[in-house]
């Protein structure tokens, strides 16, 4: 392990997959994900250890959508399955892109996607009061057929028509921790935790179930770095730099800022629910929890910024 060596726990979106509306397709998506390990490869060269999680809301919604064009044949599919499915088809991208990426070196890690459930509470106050829209959108009728049949919570998505809302728990425990960090441990770059994780919850008899609910990837992977005792926190998203006023005239990025700094942005508003906002709260909780530092940039300016030249930094 080289001197300064880091176990980096690295946070890739899933929309950021995604290039753009006409670039879908599952070859599409791969030259994404290559994109994204060749900006990866830079951090295992210098001697880190890294363990990558992602998001996959895309990824389900073509599932979902699939699904209900076949509806009147095929039967549904649940959607603790869809984390699954999207789980290992992103794991198998990442892969074999990293493979393709490190053609040249000889001495490259070998990369592992391990298939993650993470336990919620089965009494999480987010499942009284579901809020994650996924899907497609789909008349009253449908929507009604669908609240009738599967039990659906379905909501009026600004006068576009209905979705379906499912719950969006706080993650408590990663059930498949202990291989992850044996993995770390003897030199694998991991993919886990895909989505935020498949939600599971603890039944009567200590079983584990599958629920239909969305788990903040971002909070995730935070629990994943504080458990695992990562040095620094990544998260890659579509912008180089967090910004205060995003969007307007006066618009700043920030280079640095402390807990006490982003707690205070939060509190004035700036940083959007769904999208800026759950990463810098899943941040002040690793941070708060005892994590050294974070880091949050775009997959484009990685290397630059773990040399301090971009990129926001945020400290205890």
């Amino acid at each position: 392990m080289a001197e300064n060596s880091k176990l980096i726990i690295l946070a890739v979106g899933g929309n950021s997959l995604i290039v753009d509306k006409t670039k879908q397709t599952v070859p599409d998506q791969y030259e994404a994900v290559l994109q994204t390990c060749q900006n990866i490869v830079p951090l295992l060269k210098a001697g880190h250890r890294v363990v990558v999680t992602h998001g996959n809301g895309p990824q389900v919604g073509f599932i979902l959508r699939r699904a209900e064009i076949a509806a009147k044949e095929l039967h549904m599919v649940p959607l603790d399955s869809c984390g699954a499915d999207t789980q290992g088809a992103i794991g198998y991208q990442l892969q074999q892109a990293m493979h393709n990426a490190t053609l040249d070196w000889p001495d490259r890690p070998p990369v592992v996607t391990v298939v993650t459930q993470v336990r919620v509470d089965g009494e999480d106050p987010g499942f009284k009061k579901p809020s994650k829209p996924i899907g497609s959108f789909m008349d009253k009728e449908t929507a009604d057929a669908r609240r009738e049949s599967d039990g659906w919570n379905m909501v009026e998505d600004s006068g576009r028509g209905f979705r379906r809302v499912v719950a969006s728990p706080l993650p408590l425990e990663i059930m498949e921790q202990a291989a992850i960090k044996e993995l770390v441990d003897k030199g694998f770059m991991v993919v886990a935790v895909g989505g935020g994780g498949i939600p599971v919850a603890r039944q009567a008899d200590g079983t584990l179930k599958g629920v239909d609910a969305v788990i903040d990837k971002d909070f995730a992977t935070g629990l994943l770095a504080k458990n695992l005792g990562a040095d620094l926190l990544i998260i890659s998203t579509a912008v180089e730099k967090i910004c205060v006023n995003f969007g307007k005239p006066d618009q700043k990025g920030i280079d640095r800022m402390t807990v006490a700094e982003a707690k205070k942005y939060i509190d004035e508003g700036q940083f959007a629910p769904g999208s800026m906002l759950p990463k810098v709260k899943a941040i002040v909780q690793f941070l708060e929890d005892g994590g050294k530092e974070a880091l949050v940039t775009d997959p484009a300016h990685l290397e630059e910024a773990m040399a301090g030249k971009t990129g926001t930094w945020i400290t205890p």
